[in-house]
């Protein structure tokens, strides 16, 4: 499996593939705080997977908080959370 595809023999659910391969795009700052990520129909086309597993996709980035969602304008890539296992000062 090349880089960036998908492999529907996984046992890892499309959705997390999907997922995975946008957070890596935000770790290494392809997609940048603050900039939309791809729309659902653009994961569709990318990744050749129903609609329902875009949004899958997209819902999962979005409750791991790496994305939040502004109605009517797109989703946005977050601020990175500080690493919650550090120690409290």
């Amino acid at each position: 499996m090349a880089a960036g595809e998908i492999d529907h023999e996984s046992p890892t659910p499309v959705y997390r593939q999907i997922a995975a391969l946008l957070i890596a795009d935000i770790e290494r700052g392809a997609l940048e705080v603050n900039r939309k990520i791809p729309s659902e129909s653009d994961l569709v086309k990318r990744f050749g997977v129903a609609r329902d597993t875009a949004r899958n996709a997209v819902r999962y980035l979005r409750e791991q908080g790496y994305v939040f969602t502004v109605p009517q304008r797109g989703t946005y890539v977050a601020e990175q959370r500080p690493d919650e296992t550090a120690p409290d000062e």
